[in-house]
């Protein structure tokens, strides 16, 4: 029995001491790919150092190495631990490496560091330092205004009213040096087409701005447009240049209308106030009217009073209807000879 059990533990030993070499042999055949790759490109990396990154911090040693062996190869020597360092920061270490590389060969002044901080700015953006480095050696052409806004020209207004509309392609390539925590395309955008309006604004006659294209350009690129932003205004180039609605004779239009009905109203004012002031002169004449009617009710009164007195006698009342009697039979004649034809000629 007790044969069996060391026969039995002997095996599982034996299978055991049998796996781990294959392990072994399978993680030095791969590791030592791997360091012989390095060594025979120049850019040597520690066995143990492999081992380490894949154990012990796993990390994609075979990256690593790649990237160091294509930085050695352009005659950059880029130390495993800043490769190492920038990969655990969350970097795109080939990236960074070839953005090194063409900065390198295109004398541009880029060291590791700045690299590291551009390909860290431009995380989970469309823009990487790759193509931070690649614009600042080929410029790229930017259309203002942008064509996915819906628009397709600056447009500005004269002193004379007339509406000019532009368009504008802006050169621009990358300043490394100010490239993270500046301002992108769409400031050096909103910027020309802020100058190209104020330019336009600015001139006596939209024929002077037809003749001169030119100095819209020379007028945005003297302001200084880029500062504060990425890149470094290269050029501006007037594509081009039309003429638009005439917005000086539209205001007039709009502002003659205005005027028109502030006077329509104005007059309606004082054709109310006339309206209510001749209805106030009739109630006043109705009132009148009602004291005279008033005031002749009370003759009859005041003769039977005076009778009553003593100080009206009969005859006296008669003289007086007939004084009355003649100056109504007068008046009657009076009205007829006013209404015969010819009675006004003398």
């Amino acid at each position: 029995m007790i044969h069996v059990i060391g026969n039995t533990i002997l095996t599982i030993g034996s299978v055991a001491v049998v796996l781990f070499l294959l392990l072994f042999t399978f993680l030095f055949l791969s590791f030592i790919s791997v360091w012989f790759k390095a060594k025979s490109s120049g850019a040597p990396v520690g066995f143990l150092n492999l081992v380490f990154m894949k154990i012990l911090r796993k990390l994609p040693y075979n990256l690593i190495v790649d990237a160091r062996i294509t930085a050695v190869k352009a005659g950059i020597d880029l130390p495993i631990d800043q490769l190492e360092t920038h990969y655990m920061a969350g970097g795109d270490i080939m990236q960074t490496t070839l953005a090194l590389i063409n900065a390198q060969k295109a004398g541009l002044h880029l060291d590791w560091n700045q690299a590291t901080v551009i390909d860290l700015a431009t995380k989970g953006t469309e823009k990487s330092v790759l193509a931070a480095v690649r614009t600042s050696i080929n410029p790229i052409v930017i259309d203002c205004p942008d064509r996915s806004t819906g628009k397709t020209t600056i447009d500005g207004v004269a002193k004379d009213g007339i509406q000019v509309k532009a368009r504008a392609r802006v050169t621009v390539r990358s300043n490394l040096e100010r490239y993270v925590g500046s301002a992108q395309e769409e400031t050096i955008i909103a910027r020309v087409g802020e100058g190209i309006v104020t330019t336009i604004g600015s001139a006596e006659s939209y024929k002077f701005v037809l003749e001169n294209p030119d100095s819209i350009s020379k007028n945005v690129l003297s302001r200084g447009l880029d500062v504060g932003t990425a890149f470094e205004i290269i050029s501006i180039d007037i594509a081009d240049i039309d003429i638009g609605e005439n917005i000086g004779a539209h205001l007039q239009e709009a502002q003659a209308e205005a005027n028109k009905k502030i006077a329509q109203a104005q007059a309606e004012i004082r054709r109310a106030a006339a309206v209510a002031q001749e209805q106030e002169m009739k109630a006043k004449v109705e009132e009148m009217n009602a004291k005279l009617v008033e005031a002749q009710s009370q003759v009859p009164m005041a003769i039977a009073e005076a009778f009553r007195a003593g100080n009206l006698g009969i005859m006296d009342y008669y003289r007086l209807e007939n004084i009355q009697s003649d100056t109504s039979m007068r008046k009657s004649i009076s009205d007829s000879d006013s209404d015969t034809p010819g009675s006004d000629l003398s």
